[in-house]
């Protein structure tokens, strides 16, 4: 491993103020940003070293508007060997100036962070790696494989860069994907770290459920009313449980939980990984949903639409159900099994497209390298693989066959965890500590095949 070069305070001021200029580029859908952050992101690439062929933009167009995804490559002794993709999104969550307590898209610093839209989601990250490709440059490290940057501009709204990213002839080579966006980490009150290796997410689908019938005037009520009809669905769907299910990934962190709950839920845990049938464990963990929600496909009624005129019958109610599915449960047979439950009078449509989401192999190699890079920055954190219930580029990466995990060394608390919501902020000591860990990483990867 190439020995790693001391963070001077040039380094910090350098690292913020492409977070900054980050911030200050409204990269939201509908405001055409993305190419403007691109273009920012390459000319201090540019000025660094990086040549034109080693910048690549992969246009797309969405809606009528032109976005982009990023790729940079950091060239190897060894183009031969497969590369390792970074991955991170430029895009942001539009936000609303008048519910902040600070303009959104002008960086502002208070209290030891710096406010922002995008300023953890995921700015945070893509920054902090194009910081750390420039300091590596500088220092004229070179790698034994190509290391590049895969960033998308739209994963907040669609991936359609994300899944041009994974076609791109460099990027479609890697070995495996590191995540930035799924690498940030807890700090607890009691000073104590948490971070995480991110190695499966649920896929994200969403379906409508939708009855119809003539209507007719509200004096005469028929007895097949559209309302009562899919209220009557939505019942059967809420009361439906899919089943318990476990993989490489979900075991260790349920092993974990039991560990670290105790208790009811650990006991309840503990039943459920020797019989994912006992109905009993299951009522008691389901008490527990936000740790609980990693053991099956979930699917929940999110919005409603129903009705044309207060005096007459509705003719048409139709419901949006969210379904967060577990790895390797097709989003076909989540369709089937709500069709099945609402029964033929009702239809069932997928709205938009639901992308299934395999788990990356448990790599216990690639885990220790992750580990010690943790070890350079937050000594004493003990990383375990996780899956996720959200949605990130990675689950596109891991469906096109590219093993992805999550890195990074992002530490914030419970109260600074705003993405898409107001007042977003990130700590500014703790997003500088991310140009330790990724020298520390990027050395050790770069410096070895």
């Amino acid at each position: 491993m190439a020995m790693a070069a001391e963070v001077t305070d040039a380094d910090r001021a350098m690292a913020r103020e492409i977070l900054e200029d980050a911030i200050a580029t409204p990269s939201a859908k509908g405001r055409g940003q993305v190419p403007a952050l691109i273009e920012m992101f390459s000319a201090r690439l540019r000025k660094a070293g990086f040549g034109p062929e080693d910048i690549q933009l992969v246009p797309v167009d969405i809606d009528g508007e032109p976005t982009a995804g990023l790729v940079v490559r950091y060239a190897g002794k060894n183009p031969a060997t497969k590369p390792i993709a970074f991955l991170g999104h430029m895009d942001v969550v539009d936000a609303l100036k008048e519910n902040w307590a600070t303009d959104p898209y002008v960086p502002t610093e208070k209290d030891g962070y710096i406010y922002g839209r995008g300023s953890t989601d995921n700015k945070a990250g893509v920054t902090a790696l194009i910081a750390s490709f420039i300091r590596l440059k500088a220092a004229g490290f070179v790698p034994e494989r190509d290391l590049l940057l895969a960033f998308s501009g739209d994963e907040e709204t669609g991936m359609m860069t994300t899944r041009a990213l994974t076609k791109h002839p460099l990027v479609s080579r890697a070995e495996f994907a590191l995540n930035s966006d799924a690498g940030s980490g807890l700090e607890g009150p009691d000073g104590r770290y948490r971070f995480n290796i991110q190695a499966a997410e649920k896929t994200y689908a969403n379906f409508t459920i939708s009855a119809r019938n003539p209507g007719g005037h509200s004096s005469a009520p028929r007895a097949d009313n559209a309302i009562y009809a899919l209220a009557g669905a939505l019942k059967t769907v809420e009361a439906f449980r899919f089943p318990v299910e476990f993989n490489e990934i979900t075991r260790i962190m349920v092993a974990d939980l039991v560990e670290e709950q105790g208790g009811e839920l650990g006991g309840a845990l503990t039943a459920l990984l020797a019989n994912p049938d006992d109905a009993a464990a299951r009522a008691i963990a389901e008490k527990y949903p936000q740790q609980s929600n990693i053991l099956w496909t979930t699917c929940v009624a999110t919005m409603l639409q129903a009705g044309n005129a207060p005096n007459a019958l509705a003719q048409n109610a139709t419901a949006t159900v969210n379904c967060r599915i577990f790895p390797g449960t097709s989003v076909d047979a989540v369709q089937a099994r709500l069709a099945n439950l609402v029964g033929d009078s009702l239809e069932v449509k997928l709205l938009g497209q639901g992308v299934a989401s395999p788990v990356s192999p448990v790599n216990r190699p690639l885990f220790a390298r992750l580990q010690k890079a943790m070890d350079a920055t937050y000594p004493g954190v003990t990383l375990k693989p996780s899956m996720s219930s959200g949605g990130t580029d990675g689950r596109e990466f891991r469906n096109a066959g590219i093993p992805t995990y999550g890195a990074g060394a992002l530490a914030l608390r419970a109260e600074d965890s705003r993405a898409h919501g107001t007042d977003e902020r990130v700590p500014i000591a703790a997003y500088l500590k991310q140009l330790d860990y990724w020298d520390a990483l990027l050395r050790d990867l770069g410096g070895r095949t």
